[in-house]
């Protein structure tokens, strides 16, 4: 992944890193896909990480771009303002980031056009926040 940090600790002292959240937060996932079906087509978008040249140039000619957000939920919701339905939410996309990282310039035009396109767009930077974010987007009444 793109700007992860590794060997930093949290309040439990346990080493977490971008990775380690985004792990946390595949894991409640799948264990919530029986009471909430809609999180089983949640993925992660293999976009970052560091990969030899070879790797890299076969990825792009599949058509991996850089900035592309982390993880996609593919579930439209209805847009409201004030109670009455004003349109669509295509679908919720997320950019993991951890400690004083920042989206980079390629992430941040993609946010803003994938917004632009009807999609929500979050940036988080833990496993509660992006589970929160979840739970809303969808409504849930439990975590």
């Amino acid at each position: 992944m793109q700007n992860e940090q590794v060997g930093q600790e949290n309040d439990k002292g346990w080493a977490v890193s971008e990775h380690s959240e985004q792990v946390v937060l595949f894991d409640w996932a799948r264990s919530n896909e029986a009471r909430h079906p809609q999180l089983a087509l949640m993925f992660a978008v293999p976009n970052g990480g560091l990969r030899n040249v070879r790797v890299g140039a076969k990825l792009k000619k599949e058509g991996v771009k850089a900035g592309v957000p982390d993880i996609f939920l593919p579930v439209p919701r209805q847009k409201t303002t004030y109670g009455f339905g004003v349109g669509w939410i295509h679908g919720l996309w997320i950019e993991m980031k951890y400690g004083k990282n920042r989206p980079t310039k390629a992430q941040k035009k993609w946010l803003v056009a994938l917004e632009e396109e009807g999609y929500r767009v979050e940036v988080c930077y833990t496993f509660e926040q992006a589970r929160d974010v979840i739970v809303d987007y969808l409504g849930l009444e439990t975590r």
